[in-house]
């Protein structure tokens, strides 16, 4: 790629026309984040299930990975269903919800169990692969008086904290998954689904997302938590040892630089990041700008307005 202004090596040039069919071409797989990219809430972004229509008669894998912990596998099938995208099996579909459960599936002793702070969704996944669990849902504190709240029963079987975005996180909640982790110490695992520190909404506001949630626990443990979410490359290879793909032959399709773009840079993917979501052009520029190293490994290898932009480098309109 040609060199940048501070001395940067990348540079993020828009994808369109001829270098939109060598690229697409040269891939056979397709990772897509969702919000954002597919679509706003409940309504899919114009032209992107057109576009996904398009790739997967092509012959492209259609995978989704989402760092989202709310919703369970066949809950993204289901939506992406209804609104209209090529069908999907829940194995293409890659949450951070389904990764933490399987990670943990991998990590726990045989009868072990996990105290989830985290949704219904997030405790079905544990489920669906044999992970006993409990803690979603309402908490409160067992008592008047601090000497209460440091004496509540602990499950003797618990070897796990999760988090994950949970909408009833309380003092209460800290409290316990505090005191399981200076029960077990190091035997007692602390996973984060993802580290999203705020969730961007319709209009320019926004909603403190999980990674809030995950400091909390790490600055009561004193203790870092292992992220199974993108960036982190676990996601990656989940979809790795379910497809078998080549990462040379991968696109990483997202609208988070610090997520979805550094995920596909540091496993070796193209990534091509749509702006229909939270990140802007001048975002962009000001990172492959940048005299520091680091930022470069934010920078994608191309960009779109929308996903719809591709439609004509498949045969549509």
């Amino acid at each position: 790629m040609a060199a940048m202004a501070g001395g940067g090596t990348r540079r993020c040039r828009r994808l369109e026309a001829e270098a939109a069919r060598a690229v697409l071409g040269a891939a056979d797989t397709l990772l897509f984040d969702c919000d954002g990219v597919l679509w706003r809430g409940e309504a899919a972004i114009g032209g992107a299930a057109a576009t996904l229509g398009r790739l997967a008669a092509a012959g492209k894998r259609l995978c989704y990975v989402t760092n989202n912990s709310s919703r369970t596998r066949a809950a993204y099938t289901e939506k992406l269903r209804r609104l209209g995208f090529p069908p999907a099996e829940p194995r293409h579909v890659f949450g951070s919800a389904y990764c933490a459960a399987r990670y943990l599936r991998q990590a726990l002793p045989p009868g072990a169990s996990a105290y989830v702070l985290g949704s219904p969704a997030l405790a079905a996944e544990l489920e669906a692969v044999g992970v006993p669990n409990l803690g979603p849902g309402p908490a409160a504190l067992p008592g008047p008086a601090p000497a209460d709240w440091a004496q509540a029963p602990l499950d003797p079987a618990v070897r796990a904290v999760l988090v994950g975005f949970d909408e009833h996180f309380s003092y209460a909640k800290l409290c316990q998954a505090l005191r399981y982790l200076l029960r077990g110490g190091s035997d007692c695992l602390l996973v984060g689904t993802n580290r999203d520190h705020r969730l961007p909404l319709e209009g320019g506001t926004a909603i403190p997302g999980t990674g809030c949630l995950v400091k909390a626990v790490e600055t009561a443990a004193q203790r870092e938590a292992f992220i199974v979410g993108k960036p982190n490359r676990f996601m990656f290879d989940c979809v790795v040892s379910e497809f078998g793909i080549d990462p040379a032959r991968t696109i990483m399709v997202g609208d988070r630089l610090d997520t979805d773009i550094l995920m596909g840079t540091s496993c070796g993917l193209t990534t091509l990041l749509t702006l229909t979501g939270v990140t802007t052009l001048e975002e962009v520029r000001a990172h492959q700008e940048s005299d520091c190293p680091a930022r470069h490994s934010l920078v994608p290898d191309y960009y779109v307005d929308s996903i719809a932009d591709l439609l004509p480098a498949l045969g549509g309109e």
